[in-house]
């Protein structure tokens, strides 16, 4: 469980590069960010992550939405997790590229998995 949350920690400091207040759930597993309107607010999935352990090796993987088309998430339920949204950071008014993803993730990385810094 501590590894999983430090995935979304990390993915969570990665996105604060880019000003996107982003935070983990209670009873949630991904990265959450609120949005707000006139009369309205929700919450909305913009990463998720995936862990399996076998054997004492960990087979990870994180999904970080930069630019999909969030249409495509209309019959999807995000991680089983009902009543709540998906969003990407294009979506959110920031036009991040892949590579600028990337700088912020390596740049963060070692911040959150100092044992693993080479």
């Amino acid at each position: 469980r501590a590894f999983g949350h430090g995935l979304e920690d990390w993915i969570i400091g990665a996105l604060d590069q880019f000003g996107v207040e982003a935070g983990m759930r209670e009873g949630r597993v991904g990265v959450w960010v609120e949005r707000k309107g006139a009369g309205w607010s929700r919450e909305d999935k913009i990463a998720a992550i995936g862990v399996k352990v076998r054997k004492w090796v960990s087979f990870h993987g994180i999904s970080l939405n930069v630019e999909p088309d969030l249409d495509h998430f209309g019959g999807i339920v995000p991680c089983g997790i009902s009543g709540h949204g998906v969003t990407s950071l294009v979506d959110l008014g920031r036009p991040v590229g892949l590579g600028d993803l990337d700088v912020a993730l390596r740049r963060t990385f070692t911040t959150h998995f100092p044992a693993l810094a080479t």
